[in-house]
């Protein structure tokens, strides 16, 4: 054959196998996925167990991980993915499923005496009528055998005697509970104790393992047991102990009913760092990464201080481009005694490709898009990858279960190869996003009040519904990441009824918007006060740190139940007022915690300008400053300092009810509820300067971290006019609970306070407390 017979049959070739691959699925963007053979199983359900998505191209290696997935479900006879190409170019992926023709006449638990037969069904998922599956009834069984561990029955045997072939009708189960088995003590014995540095008490804190009281609770778990001595020993490890371990001993009764648990810990020496190097750097220099680094020479070694420094020096090379695997290897140069050194593979800078985004059936793509910063073509920042997971979660309207490992996620496709343009996934799993909440809070200033909130956190202000089913089934008004909430707090002194509507990001800026209209009703000692209006508010984050705003209100305000006897300064005001105000402020945050900080700042300032029935100012600045003066070695039992400053300021013309008051609880602790300020008679007329510092100091007491004591200083003065004349000042103490299976994360608070300095007609109250609201 000559050479042009043989270039003109690869042509052929060429042009055949093109032809053909054009004609071939693979590649091609998916249009829709169709269910077709399924009676029994909805479409939902089978959509929901596969990974090939609509606006996603066609991959036959995830087609067959979805029938492998379906078919390990057990509720298919046979599974199988067909496609057709359609006139677009787009891609119908058919799911043809066959389901298994006998169905279970009943289903049996022979045997079961403490579990009932809802919670049977709930482990098992098996109801009369069901399509008859040996391999679903095979899984069941050992469900239910998880169940009674769980429930602390590890004796229990669970056989399958019908359902396991397919000519069964019935499903039954033959099942043995055994004892329940309980731990009735739990022991920590140092083999070899070398520190005397880790108390038991903090030990005990990383037990999931617990002991009966009373014969109430402590089930005894194995597989807890053995999570038990992995946290203990990374407990030790974490703080320089490498080669601590830990041993279970198991104490049996007679009758197998109970057992004692005795954790033998060898501690072994702790190591201290003679050396922290760096290897494979060309970009950066040593002595510039060093400077990312905790780990130090003649300090004792932590696994989580090196972590931290990984961790580090990885966002470091992130911020480049770069995604840098960086291992540490540890050497012992002598007893006791490591040098460690961090290894670094260095890789080209790499940008950001397609962004893709899967699982949001009602959540539209630019909420998502807009609260991550990652954009095509830009350079791929690593630590925006985690950044954009943070922004997701903090959206609040996806699915996110730590135990579970589920949270919306943000993946790097790819992620080892050469290629300089990475391709972005995002995945998230939508979770019903409206809530109805019933609560009670009492406290010393306000007395008891309860809280019923009606809260949307993904509202879309225009999706109207088009039908009654759509409306019914939640698909209206939802999907812009929008916030709308409506709030009753009726109590015995104070009532508030509320609107409020949010805007994240408007017009998909970075400005934020908020709405909202009010009514709020209040007794004092000197009269009632009812406020009926509506506020605009306009936010935009600068940085990380700093947020400025500018707010609009607009309300109506009646003073009334005012006496003949009350001072001119009360009287002048009743009745109701119109008042307009614009206010401008700025924020800037670094606390390390919201609810418990231990370092950082909160400063807050703003300026109001009222108009209406009367013209004046309103300025205050707020100050918080937290210290950690001590913490033990795992970070836990932190001791705080805060300061807190307060600065207030309202004009000349300020109705009563505008004016500075002063004592309280997040004021001046030892006096009443607006127990400080300038007095006529007996009645509190309100400054128009307030000047309020607190410090305070709190401490933990035990190893859970909550319980702590606080002692305070709080001083300050409540003045007619820009002076200080009556300095007050009170010493106290008290304590802090959080009992967060009752009360989520706010605390109880009881604090005593003493008054040292005092003004006349100032009123005193030593005790105050304020509980937090809670669910009920």
């Amino acid at each position: 054959m000559s050479d042009r017979l043989v270039r003109v049959a690869v042509l052929l070739v060429l042009f055949l196998a093109g032809a053909a691959r054009a004609d071939t699925p693979y590649g091609k963007p998916v249009a829709e996925i169709v269910p077709q053979g399924n009676k029994i199983r909805s479409n939902a359900d089978i959509i929901s167990q596969i990974k090939t998505r609509p606006d996603t191209d066609f991959n036959v290696v995830t087609a067959q991980e979805d029938v492998n997935r379906l078919y390990s479900r057990g509720w298919f006879r046979n599974v199988s993915i067909n496609t057709a190409i359609r006139p677009d170019n787009r891609v119908t992926v058919f799911v043809i499923v066959e389901e298994w023709s006998n169905s279970m006449s009943e289903v049996v638990y022979r045997g079961a005496q403490h579990l009932s037969d809802d919670e049977l069904y709930k482990a098992t998922g098996l109801r009369k009528g069901m399509p008859m599956s040996p391999i679903a009834n095979q899984s069941a069984a050992q469900a239910i055998q998880r169940k009674y561990y769980d429930d602390g029955r590890i004796f229990a045997n669970v056989v399958l005697v019908e359902g396991g072939k397919m000519t069964d009708t019935r499903v039954v189960f033959d099942i043995s509970e055994g004892p329940k088995v309980k731990v009735d003590s739990l022991e920590l014995n140092y083999v070899r104790p070398e520190s005397g540095e880790v108390s038991k008490g903090r030990l005990r804190t990383q037990l999931a393992s617990s002991s009966s009281f009373l014969g109430i609770g402590g089930s005894y778990d194995p597989s807890k047991v053995e999570a038990d001595t992995i946290r203990i020993r990374d407990y030790y490890r974490n703080l320089g102990f490498m080669a601590a371990s830990v041993q279970v001993e198991r104490k049996w009764s007679k009758d197998y009913r109970s057992l004692g648990v005795i954790y033998h810990i060898d501690e072994g020496p702790r190591y201290q760092v003679r050396s922290v190097g760096i290897e494979g750097n060309k970009v950066f220099t040593e002595e510039n990464l060093l400077r990312l680094t905790d780990t130090r020479p003649n300090t004792w070694y932590s696994r989580e201080t090196a972590q931290v420094d990984i961790e580090r020096i990885k966002r470091y090379y992130g911020y480049t481009g770069r995604n840098v695997p960086v291992d540490e290897k540890i050497v012992e140069t002598e007893p006791g005694v490591v040098s460690v050194s961090y290894q670094i593979v260095e890789r080209d800078p790499v940008r950001v490709g397609e962004v893709r985004i899967e699982g949001n059936d009602y959540t539209k793509d630019n909420v998502i898009r807009r609260a991550i910063p990652l954009r095509p073509g830009q350079i791929l920042s690593y630590p925006d990858i985690l950044a954009a997971q943070q922004a997701l979660s903090k959206l609040g309207i996806f699915d996110e279960d730590p135990a579970a490992g589920t949270r919306p996620e943000v993946i790097v496709e790819d992620p080892d190869s050469d290629q300089p343009f990475k391709n972005i996934l995002i995945k998230v799993k939508e979770k019903p996003t409206g809530s109805l909440i019933f609560s009670l809070g009492v406290n010393s200033e306000a007395g008891l009040n309860g809280s019923i909130v009606l809260n949307e956190r993904n509202y879309d202000i225009t999706s109207f519904p088009t039908s009654f089913e759509e409306l019914i089934s939640g698909r209206a008004f939802r999907g812009a990441g929008q916030e709308l909430r409506l709030e009753a707090v009726p109590g015995t002194q104070f009532q508030r009824y509320s609107i409020n509507f949010r805007e994240p990001s408007l017009l998909d800026s970075i400005y934020s918007l908020g709405a909202g209209g009010y009514y709020y009703q209040r007794n004092f000692l000197e009269y009632n006060e009812s406020r009926l209006g509506g506020r605009v508010n306009l936010g935009r984050h600068v940085g990380q740190n700093v947020t400025l705003n500018a707010a609009l209100r607009v309300e109506e305000v009646d003073l009334y139940g005012v006496q003949g006897s009350e001072p001119q300064e009360i009287l002048r005001d009743a009745g109701k007022s119109l008042l307009i105000g614009g206010r401008i402020g700025a924020s800037y945050d670094t606390r390390d915690n919201y609810l418990r900080p231990g370092e950082g700042m909160f400063i807050d300032a703003g300026y109001e300008r009222v108009t209406g029935d009367y013209n004046y100012g309103l300025a205050t600045i707020e100050a918080t400053r937290y210290f950690t003066t001590y913490q033990r070695n795992d970070g836990s039992g932190k001791h705080v300092l805060s300061a807190r400053s307060q600065v207030s300021y309202a004009g000349e013309n300020a109705p009563v009810y505008e004016r500075i008051y002063g004592g309280g609880y997040r004021s001046m602790r030892g006096f009443s509820f607006r127990g400080i300020g300038p007095h006529v008679g007996d009645f509190n007329v309100g400054g128009r300067f307030g000047f309020l510092n607190s410090i305070e100091y709190q401490i933990p007491i035990g190893t859970r971290d909550n319980l702590y004591f606080v002692t305070f200083l709080d001083t300050g003065t409540v003045e007619k006019d820009v002076s200080i004349r009556d300095y007050r000042a009170t010493v106290g103490a008290g304590l802090r609970i959080a009992v967060p299976q009752l009360l989520g994360p706010v605390p109880i608070a009881l604090d005593f306070g003493f008054p040292i300095n005092q003004a006349p007609g100032d009123k005193k109250q030593i005790f105050s407390f304020w509980l937090g609201f809670f669910n009920i």
